[in-house]
């Protein structure tokens, strides 16, 4: 029986307006098999949880430049426990000092990946973490 594929959302949440590093992911996402749906920039917390829902996603990546992570990412992570998607892979990646590594990940949030993380340390994560159903 052949897997299913992971469906992913990429998301720029917040006031950043600097994606390449989002489509640089996005892409090597895609190139290694998963369906990536991206969202565009500065997406609210509730836009990001309703574009999961509506696309029935394994994984939220979120990218945030702007230092903002923290708040954003406690959002995002609320607003999932609220509509009880606790099966969901949240990762977060951009410009977190490591100082933020352990607290994002008190939240819920799987992973985490600073600058300069190797795409497929993210690859690699998310094939060994997903949940399938």
């Amino acid at each position: 029986m052949a897997s299913r594929t992971i469906r992913l959302i990429m998301a720029k949440p917040g006031l950043d307006g600097h994606d390449l590093g989002a489509k640089y992911m996005a892409r090597a996402f895609r190139d290694a098999g998963m369906e990536v749906i991206y969202t565009g920039l500065q997406q609210t917390p509730d836009q990001i949880v309703t574009a999961a829902i509506q696309e029935d996603v394994d994984v939220i990546a979120c990218s945030i430049l702007s230092g903002a992570h923290m708040g954003l990412m406690t959002k995002v992570m609320k607003k999932l426990a609220e509509k009880r998607m606790d099966d969901v892979l949240v990762l977060v990646g951009g410009a977190i000092p490591r100082s933020d590594i352990e607290p994002l990940k008190a939240l819920g949030i799987a992973g985490v990946f600073p600058t300069a993380s190797p795409p497929e340390s993210a690859i690699e994560f998310i094939r060994k973490n997903v949940k399938r159903g």
